[in-house]
């Protein structure tokens, strides 16, 4: 979350201290899903696994604008969302990795992270059907005056369902606190974006709903820090909903069980370039923020850190058998 200070680095937005917590997230974000690709090979991680390798500095930048009251809900792309709001690292691998030291006790694997104290309401599978969900929670927040903006994850894919075009009307009509966050990846599982929506900037959909909306640059944190910050105070203002297309790329498959045969080696290789890791690195160190082995020491902790949240996933027990039908209905509520 954002720092209090009022003071900003020369050339940036933020603080030092701030600019090198984003940059030990990403670097967090990057090794975690790294090693997920790993341990997903060997067999530790089953069912189905998408990587955000590549798109951290939306995560990063955004979540580092918003308050701790805010609301957050996702796709199932949503490892890099989960650390970015501080969820333990260890607990995070053991959830995938289906251990009862999990976030939800091995219960929601990859696709389905949450944890209530964080205001992270989980990631969802069902395609855009969480953009309904968010605004049940912004109409929540202006009814009860909490002052609390929701924000809603999702791909440049959900823009072509009909819950997405629900969600955009209803937020428009009742005027609620909440900021719409495409990613557009260029990609909807395997099928290029040119190929499924008429409209090819995602950001010209909210003019049907008479919503404001921007394009961001994805890969450049501190403007998604930024551009979130300017969409939060117009949602606190009153003001309505606000839509942003975060434009960005992913390096890896739709999943793990991708083949890529949709696209060539030479455009990943092309967007290698705008790795957002490395762009703020060079960035940071060329704006005399920190030093080359400053940062190699925050990476160096962030890999350190990743390999400890194995080793816990990887010695933590199994959630027994009898608990299989735990939490699978809600407790009966006695009518007196």
């Amino acid at each position: 979350m954002a720092s209090t200070k009022k003071s900003r680095t020369k050339g940036f937005p933020l603080e030092k201290d701030d600019l090198l917590d984003m940059y030990r997230q990403m670097c967090l974000i990057r090794e975690f899903e790294e090693a997920c690709a790993q341990q997903y090979s060997m067999g530790k991680i089953a069912g189905f696994l998408h990587l955000y390798i590549g798109e951290e500095a939306i995560a990063v930048g955004s979540i580092k604008a918003m308050e701790e009251r805010d609301h957050v809900l996702t796709h199932y792309r949503d490892h890099g969302y989960a650390l970015a709001l501080g969820l333990d690292t260890g607990e995070v691998m053991a959830e995938l990795f289906g251990k009862e030291t999990g976030v939800t006790g091995g219960r929601g694997g990859s696709m389905h992270l949450a944890d209530a104290s964080k205001n992270f309401w989980g990631g969802y599978a069902i395609v855009s059907g969480h953009l309904l969900l968010t605004v049940g929670l912004a109409y929540a927040s202006k009814y009860l005056d909490e002052d609390r903006v929701a924000v809603c994850y999702f791909g440049d894919g959900a823009t072509n369902a009909g819950a997405f075009h629900e969600a955009m009307n209803m937020a428009a009509v009742w005027n609620l606190p909440v900021i719409f966050m495409c990613e557009n990846n260029l990609y909807g599982m395997g099928t290029a974006v040119e190929h499924v929506s008429a409209v090819q900037e995602m950001a010209k959909k909210a003019l049907a709903y008479d919503m404001p909306a921007m394009q961001v640059d994805g890969q450049n944190v501190t403007e998604m820090y930024e551009k979130t910050k300017e969409a939060l105070d117009h949602c606190r203002s009153g003001k309505g909903p606000y839509f942003i297309e975060a434009l960005t790329y992913r390096f890896r498959g739709h999943s793990m069980a991708d083949p890529e045969q949709y696209r060539e080696r030479e455009e990943i290789d092309q967007y290698r370039a705008y790795d957002p890791i490395p762009l703020f690195r060079d960035r940071l160190i060329e704006e005399k923020v920190a030093k080359e082995d400053e940062l190699e020491k925050i990476q160096k902790a962030a890999r350190e850190e990743v390999e400890a949240a194995v080793k816990f996933a990887d010695e933590s027990k199994d959630p027994d058998l009898d608990t299989l039908g735990d939490f699978v209905y809600a407790d009966p509520i006695t009518i007196k």
